[in-house]
Formats: structure tokens, C-alpha cells, sequence
């Protein structure tokens, strides 16, 4: 079967099982798709799981521009063919925090590169390279958790940074990858807490924000 056959046949199952209520709902949260059929996960990794990882089908399900396709996507792409600059071609094409979050979880965190590549994304100026870096950190440090120490502080002031100004997403990303980190050990959660011990009186309402996060995430 071809690609084009394949990718035919995965859109015939999406219209057996399109949610029009959850479609609406995603479109009032403001989640704008050229198309969205609603699919719950759940549903999606079944009908990922009729289907081997291959390279070419999750390349052009990607460039369908569809909710599902897209999610698909990360589900099927084959790690050792998923080259860098393909990595950033995806991010480039990022449409929502939702797809973020699940190609971060889908693929982006088993990619062998990404310990450096998150990196990069996260010194990045644009949004979602900073979010899908952000978060690729979090289930890496949820993983494994080890860090030499310079990339430990490089995380943690890009990290800071981020809460302070970022957007809203970048923010919640940031704060994810703190508190990550925080989890690893008593000696991340002190290194931390001694980073924004200074903003515990503090009149910006950011810096209260990084302040009572981590104090609450050093009492669990």
C-alpha cells in the first residue's frame, strides 16, 4: 500500500470516529486547525497501533495540516531517521500548544539528540521552539534526571528567564522544567530555592509567581 493509500485509509477512520463536540470545544479554547475531527488519544494510539513506523507516511501526515495526521505523526516517525533540521522543520510548523506537547511526549523526548538540542531550542526567541525545549527537558529530567553541573545552571537561568517574561505557554513550560528539576534531588530543590530566595518579597507578580511555586514544590 502506498503512502497516499495509507494516509486514505487513516482518514476513513477518522470519520468513523470524529467527535464534532470535542472539535467545537477545542475550537472555543481557541485550538484552530484547518481540520480537527476531534479524536480523543486513546483513540488515536489504537489506530497508530495498526500501522509499522515509517518515515515517509509520518512525513506526509505531518504536512496534512490536520489535527489527526499531525499526531499520528509523531507516533509514527522512526527515531533514527529524524534528523535535526527535520526536528525544526516540525517545530517551525507547530500549530498549537496541544501538538507541542504531545510530539514532545511522542517523540521529541526518545530523539538521542535532544539532551543538546532542547538546548537550542529553549535559547531560542520564538515560542514554540522555547516550549517544545522546555518541555523535552521535563520528560528528560523525569527519565533520568542527571545533569553536569554547567548544563544544570544554563537550564535554570534560561529557566528563571523564561517565567519571568516569557509568554504564557513558555512560562508554564519553564515552570514544568523547574520543578523537574527540583524533583530530581534535595540538592536541586536547595539550589533553586536559593536561586529565588531574593523574590520572596518582591511587587512583581512574576517573580511572586517563581517564588511561591517553589517554595510549595520544596514542602511535598
Amino acid at each position: 500500500m502506498s503512502v497516499q493509500e495509507q494516509i486514505k485509509a487513516i482518514k476513513a477512520q477518522f470519520r468513523l470516529f470524529m467527535n464534532g463536540a470535542v472539535s467545537q470545544s477545542m475550537r472555543e479554547k481557541g485550538l484552530n486547525y484547518k481540520l480537527n475531527f476531534g479524536i480523543e488519544l486513546p483513540r488515536l494510539k489504537e489506530i497508530a497501533a495498526g500501522y509499522e513506523k515509517n518515515h515517509d507516511l509520518a512525513q506526509a501526515l505531518w504536512k496534512e495540516d490536520i489535527r489527526e495526521c499531525m499526531i499520528l505523526a509523531g507516533m509514527l516517525q522512526p527515531i533514527d531517521s529524524f534528523y535535526p533540521e527535520i526536528a525544526d522543520i516540525w517545530i517551525e510548523n507547530m500549530p498549537s500548544q496541544e501538538m507541542a506537547e504531545l510530539t514532545c511526549m511522542n517523540l521529541f523526548q526518545h530523539l538521542p539528540y535532544a539532551p543538546a538540542k532542547t538546548f537550542e531550542w529553549i535559547a531560542s526567541e520564538e515560542e514554540y521552539p522555547q516550549i517544545c525545549g522546555y518541555l523535552t527537558v521535563a520528560r528528560l529530567l523525569s527519565q533520568k534526571g542527571d545533569m553536569t553541573e554547567r548544563a544544570s545552571g544554563q537550564l535554570l537561568d534560561q529557566a528563571v528567564a523564561a517565567t519571568l517574561s516569557g509568554s504564557y505557554a513558555v512560562r508554564n513550560a519553564a515552570m514544568l522544567a523547574i520543578r523537574k528539576f527540583m524533583q530530581h534531588s534535595e540538592q536541586n530543590a536547595f539550589v533553586v530555592c536559593r536561586l529565588v530566595e531574593s523574590m520572596k518579597d518582591s511587587p512583581k507578580e512574576a517573580e511572586q509567581l517563581l517564588y511561591n511555586m517553589v517554595k510549595q514544590e520544596s514542602e511535598v
